[in-house]
């Protein structure tokens, strides 16, 4: 009934919207704060 109710009610489209923006959302933020940090230790790496 929970599965039924989450992907045919407007109100559980909604919160699957909601979950969904927030895990790619995690996700993107993950990959950013990896790759600037890549970056930041290879310039420290390349001052020396």
């Amino acid at each position: 009934m929970a599965w039924e109710l989450l992907f045919t009610s407007d109100i559980g489209l909604l919160s699957l919207f909601t979950i969904l923006f927030v895990v790619v959302m995690a996700i993107y933020l993950y990959r950013f704060a990896r790759r600037h940090m890549a970056e930041d230790e290879r310039r420290a790496s390349a001052g020396r």
